[in-house]
């Protein structure tokens, strides 16, 4: 009888012993502590440009809202309702929708939202506070 499967030597070493995998465990952890830094810096520096995008889309709004109707709008939820954005932009620092902090138009001019700043209290890369971009 032909056997398809070979008899295992029980002198042959099967698997890898505790030291070769103390060293692959010590190489993929040298390896994570040199990606790591770079990976969430990357991630910084991508929300920080997510930010800037909706504050200069959502100021372009309502640059053309209060063209069209002669006043800035209630909400931004007014600007999802007319059509003018697609949904409420999420500021990516906070996550959320409902964090932006507004700025009233100025004397003369009718509406609520003339201007919108993060709703995050830490500090961008370059120094600066997002709540003051």
């Amino acid at each position: 009888m032909v056997s398809s499967m070979r008899d295992a030597d029980p002198r042959e070493p099967c698997g890898f012993t505790l030291i070769e995998l103390l060293v692959v465990l010590a190489i993929v952890s040298t390896l994570l502590l040199l990606v790591a830094p770079r990976y969430f810096q990357r991630v910084d520096v991508a929300q920080e440009a997510v930010l800037r995008d909706n504050l200069r889309t959502t100021r372009q709004v309502l640059d053309h809202f209060q063209a069209d109707h002669g006043r800035f709008p209630e909400s931004l939820q007014e600007l999802v309702d007319k059509r003018y954005l697609r949904a409420l932009p999420v500021d990516p620092l906070t996550g959320s929708a409902d964090t932006w902090t507004f700025l009233p138009p100025p004397e003369g001019l009718e509406g609520t939202v003339y201007d919108l700043h993060s709703g995050s209290p830490d500090t961008a890369m370059d120094g600066t506070m997002y709540a003051n971009w």
